[in-house]
């Protein structure tokens, strides 16, 4: 079945997309391709779907797992079941936070400097 459209790029809002987007360069490896003070492109490493981030004034932060400014989406980043204390440590010294649900166990649940709610999955 052919849909009427092919996804290309999720955009994330955020107050500094040049600090977001060097967050997740960090995570994923996909390196900025395009950068304004507005707007910030990482590559999508032949994977199809890149990631962009633009800059939103007054942005504030979804409080996950609550619904008064829900998550909206998040993103689910796979790692290998036997690395999942040693990427933990990473992401958190790229300076993501472990959110306090942790509702799964195939899964950890972090957020993103910016505040969005992403998964370590295994």
């Amino acid at each position: 079945m052919t849909g009427i459209a092919r996804l290309t790029t999720i955009v994330l809002d955020c107050p500094d997309p040049r600090s977001l987007a060097a967050f997740y360069a960090e995570l994923t490896g996909w390196p900025v391709t395009e950068t304004d003070e507005q707007w910030v492109d990482l590559a999508d490493d032949g994977a199809g779907v890149r990631l962009a981030f633009q800059r939103v004034d007054d942005y504030q932060p979804p409080r996950w797992p609550g619904q008064d400014r829900p998550q909206q989406f998040h993103l689910d980043l796979d790692i290998e079941p036997g690395e999942v204390q040693a990427a933990q440590d990473k992401v958190l010294g790229l300076g993501a936070t472990l959110a306090e649900t942790q509702p799964g166990t195939t899964f950890r649940v972090f957020l993103d400097p910016a505040g969005h709610p992403f998964c370590l999955c295994w």
